[in-house]
């Protein structure tokens, strides 16, 4: 599906090392929060998720392989966090987060009429090991992604 006003691609900061998009879907803010917080959800639209009872696990890409991930902070039903080591511009996953050049993602819900909008916004680019090419690959990571989630959920608005 195209994006419309109410859906647009994502944007990069380069001065806050920060990719941002926000997409309105056409589902209760309940579900949404499921298919951005359980692994079997995560699995059927981002990556193959596997999380463990402490919210560390990977995420496993079949272009990327496994890229460690962990749960920063929850906010139920309104926003989760995750850190990530996804540095892209490295060719090649660590098998555990690199705290000092990880990035973190927050997932934001709002309802919005019947359906709920959804923000997302990554940063923490500045200590990847190339942020420009970081950032640019992010953007249309999220671009893809999420639009896998907006066409599992039942489209837009």
């Amino acid at each position: 599906m195209g994006s419309t006003d109410r859906t647009q691609s994502a944007v990069v900061d380069e001065g806050a090392f920060s990719v941002t998009r926000s997409i309105a879907i056409a589902a209760p803010a309940a579900k949404v929060w499921r298919a951005i917080t359980e692994p079997e959800h995560l699995s059927l639209w981002f990556g193959r998720t596997v999380l463990d009872g402490a919210g560390v696990g990977t995420m496993t890409f079949d272009d990327h392989g496994a890229v460690p991930i962990r749960i920063e902070s929850i906010d139920a039903p309104r926003s989760v966090t995750y850190r990530w080591s996804n540095d892209n511009a490295l060719g090649r996953m660590p098998d555990e987060i690199d705290e000092e050049n990880s990035t973190v993602f927050t997932f934001t819900l709002e309802a919005e009429g019947e359906g709920t909008r959804l923000t997302v916004v990554e940063s923490g680019f500045e200590r990847t090991s190339d942020p420009i090419a970081n950032l640019e690959s992010h953007r249309e990571g999220w671009n893809i992604e999420l639009d896998k989630l907006v066409a599992l959920l039942g489209g837009h608005e």
